[in-house]
């Protein structure tokens, strides 16, 4: 019952004008349903007719019409009263509206701002479907009555039950396309949302967000491309779900213009159900944003381990390619100071390792189309990583030796071929280095000094040439020499010592092939335990003795008369050892 009066006392505030108190008790009242409110906001016949309910309380009141009307008549009402005040006659207005009568504007403005709140309590409620979408359409006309554009961007970008067709017109006649944007956004809408994103990236401002060819303004430019960024931000979070690739890449090359960070985020998202045609992306990709192309083929190889040698060699091509440029504008420009110098020279650097490290870590581009980019560069390191995928050692260790001289490198790369003559045609680059450069003496020093050991001597003295100082690798030589004797000796008392075992084991075989056996008249089988007397029998070599007979049906089987298997057991006599 409370719930009842609370609702009636406020329909009879709001036709008094008193918005504030109206609202109070709309919102203290149970029984009062939402609906309720469509008639004054909007008149009938609308979508929404049939839901307004017909209450008892209804008749204590005019029926309800639009704000604007009940407005109207409350002001009629006050200057009908302040006219029989002046006559001397009492009358049920309040004071304060005949102390101090407000405008029309102000009374409306209150009016929309409390049945808002209103309406925003009633959206917490579990309301049926058609009446939530009421809700949520009057709520968003209500704010575009009072221009509160951000309740309404709030209200369309969130999880709403707004009717689009209600709205539509609404929004793009009033210049809200960045609500409307929202809304699209909001119902699965994307095409309609995108188009409206592309607008306003192009032609709005991101200060008032209005046509700047329309009210003549010039704008900076540094808000034409704050308001660009906005724009590409909200375009890009609906890409990044979106999974119709002729959408995304329609839209993408406008958001790339804008932000190519957004770009790659847009084609590496993976909040969306399935992925793009990476044959459709990399043909979209325009052919001057080097940074997508490489970014999305890095995502696609390394984060999907995509193994198609095509895409592999198209990431390799793109950062050569970035590398040789880099350093073309580098080399360009001379007159620049430290700092740009400094940059420069970073940019180059991460832009080869990364190149060096996917040439070392891939094995599925082609070498040849990468070495014909940079044949002509200075990416000596590049080169060497590609002839070493293609098996070419020499040309490897040519690099290495005589245009890095990384001798270390060097070493470690005949290392990991594993043969001691890719050692001695690593000494004769150093030196015979050709094409009139000097040998390299100590390198070719540091070299036998750290395997010259294991070298064969003689060509290591074929390779050296008459001109190399003989103080130089004088100690090394006849350390290795030493250490070659030493091998040659220790591998004489080897084999002496391996003759001397094979002759003792002979021996012993010998000894063991002619041992005599004796039997009496108590032997006895050591299988089947029958006496031998005169049988033909075996012996096994754990001097177990059997018939003849036991021994044939065991055919096959090694296990002696004691059940000892002369596979499995070892059978091993003190006499055996080696005594000398």
């Amino acid at each position: 019952m409370i719930s009842f009066v609370h609702a009636q006392l406020g329909f009879l505030l709001l036709f008094d004008l008193r918005f504030e108190d109206a609202v109070n008790h709309f919102l203290l009242s149970e029984t009062m349903q939402p609906s309720e409110i469509f008639p004054f906001i909007m008149p009938d016949p609308n979508r929404w007719s049939d839901l307004v309910p017909r209450k008892r309380y209804w008749g204590l009141h005019p029926p309800p019409k639009p704000l604007e009307e009940v407005i109207d008549d409350g002001l009629i009402t006050i200057q009908q009263a302040l006219f029989l005040k002046k006559a001397g006659v009492d009358t049920v207005v309040d004071e304060d509206f005949l102390s101090n009568p407000p405008s029309r504007a102000d009374l409306l403005e209150l009016a929309i701002r409390n049945i808002i709140r209103y309406l925003c309590a009633s959206r917490m409620k579990d309301l049926p479907s058609p009446e939530m979408e009421g809700v949520d359409t009057f709520l968003m006309y209500l704010y575009r009555a009072l221009d509160l554009v951000d309740g309404m961007e709030k209200l369309a970008s969130s999880q709403n039950s707004c009717v689009v067709d209600e709205l539509e017109s609404l929004l793009d006649d009033s210049g809200h396309l960045r609500t409307l944007a929202f809304l699209y956004g909001s119902k699965g809408m994307c095409s309609k949302a995108l188009s409206i994103w592309r607008i306003l990236a192009r032609n709005y401002s991101a200060g008032l967000w209005k046509d700047l060819s329309e009210n003549g303004s010039s704008g900076t430019s540094v808000d034409k491309r704050s308001g660009e960024e906005i724009a590409a931000i909200e375009a890009a979070n609906i890409l990044k779900t979106s999974s119709d690739e002729d959408l995304v890449l329609e839209h993408l090359g406008w958001v790339a213009d804008i932000d190519q960070e957004l770009a790659i985020a847009v084609l590496t998202s993976e909040m969306r159900e399935s992925q793009l045609s990476p044959e459709k992306v990399v043909a979209a990709i325009d052919a001057e944003k080097v940074v997508i192309h490489q970014r999305y083929l890095q995502w696609l190889i390394e984060d999907q381990s995509c193994d198609d040698p095509h895409y592999h060699t198209s990431y390799a091509l793109s950062l050569a390619k970035s590398v040789i440029e880099a350093v073309r504008m580098e080399s360009k420009y001379r007159g620049k100071d430290n700092r740009e110098i400094d940059s420069d020279a970073q940019k180059i650097y991460l832009l080869r390792e990364k190149l060096q490290l996917f040439l070392q870590a891939s094995d599925l581009y082609d070498p040849e189309d990468i070495l014909d980019v940079i044949a002509e560069s200075e990416l000596w390191l590049e080169k060497a990583i590609l002839y070493r995928k293609m098996g070419q050692e020499n040309i490897v260790l040519q690099i290495l030796a005589l245009k890095l001289e990384d001798s270390e490198a060097a070493e470690q790369y005949c290392a990991e071929i594993g043969r001691d003559d890719a050692y001695i045609q690593l000494l004769g680059l150093y030196l015979d280095p050709q094409n009139g450069k000097e040998p390299m003496f100590t390198a070719a020093v540091r070299l036998l000094h750290n395997h010259g050991e294991s070298l064969d001597p003689m060509q290591v003295l074929e390779r050296l040439s008459a001109d190399m100082p003989l103080q130089l690798a004088s100690d090394t030589i006849l350390r290795m020499l030493r250490a070659r004797v030493h091998h040659h000796r220790q591998g004489q008392i080897v084999h002496n010592l391996s003759r001397a075992t094979n002759l003792d084991a002979r021996l012993t075989r010998l000894e063991e092939r002619s041992r005599h056996v004796q039997l009496t008249d108590e032997s006895i089988c050591d299988s089947c335990r029958a006496r031998l007397g005169t049988k033909l029998f075996v012996m096994y070599p754990d001097d177990s003795v059997v018939c003849y007979r036991c021994y044939r049906n065991q055919q096959g089987d090694s296990s002696s008369g004691r059940g000892r298997s002369s596979r499995k057991d070892v059978i091993f006599k003190q006499s055996w050892l080696v005594s000398r």
